[in-house]
């Protein structure tokens, strides 16, 4: 156990310098993927496209939720390892790594596609609508694991001319794990799926309700730091008719809520954006009677680190201060969630003439940082991060937001993914080449 310990340290120190080694040679533009590679990538996208459709439809038919994502990871594996993929299965309970040697020695990047769906009722009425009732593709993962396994696909074809080796993680509970559970990709980094070969930097996205064709990123934050915590007022018990022999919670409670809310309003940096909301509020017993204890739970959305440490232990002193005020008691309970999705700045530039390249300049928007909260944090910390969001919906379509039992992208997406990915991991590995080698690099 403790050899092993030891070795996960040098693998990471060892990522670290590789990390820090490809980020100094990163100006604002990365080397461009050559034309006779870039028609490859485009013949092996229409000859791979339609299967990878009918893959994408499958895993949209056959749902799973966190932790539970066996017979999608069996599939993944299943087309990956009769191709020579170095194909590790059950890394963080379901998830899947495989590994593509280019045959050129070079560094390694990886990609990332979560795999889990939501406990949702389908309601679109598509053909291929989920098969398992309450459990919907209602975020996008089924386009997600599409896309990059479509790119590993692809780029297999051009394996001859690769330089370095991708690393392809297939990961589980991106919603998260289920409750005592652990999972998602903090998990699988802890299980080593970044460590061999170790990565200089890792890419993601995200499908977002946005017209087809369009791709937004945000140069630094990109999502919100997301936390939740449990609150307990303990009152004490007493008939309605005689409030004076009791210590009212829910009245207690309310003035908490509204409380919490001047944390931002009034204690924030207003320039530094927080969320602090209050989801749930059950207590009481019956309707005559003083509740003797309520229970808040909630979450707090950050951007910043100061804003993460800061607003919990300004939630517990107005907590502490309201409750000793009426003479109750309290529990506070304070869970740290994903970190914000941090896309490396110098990553970022490099590779958004890729994106140009591809798109043309008025498809690709750079973007405020969002509250939404994603767990490829974890991975952005790991290695620098390049994180996107890749519009899905058709023209003439309605904006359907994320986690509607009504989503339904646009499947053109897909092949643009693939194409997206296939250029910027090889612009990363072939520009961090280049620089190794003595040249221009990126």
């Amino acid at each position: 156990m403790r050899d092993r310990k030891a070795m996960s340290v040098r693998s990471s120190r060892f990522a670290v310098v590789l990390a820090l080694a490809f980020l100094a040679g990163l100006p604002a533009a990365a080397r461009a993927v050559d034309p006779k590679t870039s028609r490859r990538i485009d013949a092996e996208i229409e000859k791979n496209k339609e299967e990878i459709v009918k893959i994408r439809r499958f895993i949209h038919m056959n749902p799973e939720l966190s932790n539970h994502e066996v017979e999608t990871a069996r599939l993944i594996a299943s087309k990956l390892e009769p191709l020579g993929f170095e194909v590790r299965t059950g890394v963080a309970k379901t998830g899947v790594v495989a590994i593509l040697r280019g045959g050129q020695a070079g560094p390694a990047v990886a990609v990332r596609a979560d795999m889990d769906a939501l406990p949702v009722m389908e309601a679109t009425g598509l053909p291929y609508k989920s098969l398992n009732p309450g459990v919907m593709h209602a975020c996008g993962h089924d386009v997600h694991s599409s896309v990059v396994l479509g790119t590993a696909l692809v780029l297999n074809a051009l394996k001859a001319g690769i330089k370095g080796t991708v690393t392809f993680l297939f990961q589980p509970a991106e919603e998260g794990a289920p409750e005592g559970e652990e999972g998602g990709a903090d998990l699988m980094i802890r299980e080593g799926a970044l460590d061999n070969p170790p990565v200089s930097a890792v890419f993601g996205f995200h499908v977002w309700p946005e017209a087809t064709g369009r791709v937004l990123f945000a140069p630094g934050n990109v999502t919100a730091a997301a936390d939740s915590f449990t609150i307990t007022v303990k009152g004490k018990s007493a008939h309605g008719a005689r409030p004076q022999e009791g210590v009212d919670a829910v009245v207690i409670a309310a003035e908490i809520v509204t409380a919490l809310q001047t944390i931002v309003s009034r204690a924030s940096d207003p320039t530094d954006p927080a969320v602090v909301t209050i989801g749930t509020i059950n207590g009481g017993a019956r309707r005559n009677i003083i509740a003797e204890k309520v229970v808040l739970e909630g979450t707090i959305r950050t951007l910043s680190e100061t804003n993460r440490k800061k607003i919990p232990l300004l939630m517990e002193s107005v907590v502490k201060n309201i409750t000793e005020i009426y003479g109750a008691g309290y529990q506070y309970e304070y869970k740290p969630g994903n970190p914000s999705v941090f896309n490396n700045p110098e990553l970022a530039a490099a590779m958004t003439p890729t994106l140009v390249r591809l798109l043309g300049k008025d498809k690709v928007v750079e973007w405020k940082p969002q509250m939404i909260a994603e767990d490829f944090a974890f991975l952005a910390r790991k290695a620098p991060g390049f994180y996107f969001f890749l519009g899905v919906r058709a023209p003439g379509q309605a904006a359907t937001p994320l986690h509607s039992p009504s989503f339904s992208p646009d499947e053109k997406a897909i092949p643009l993914g693939v194409r997206i990915l296939s250029h910027l991991l090889l612009d990363a590995l072939d520009g961090q080449s280049a620089l190794s080698s003595g040249g221009p690099g990126i």
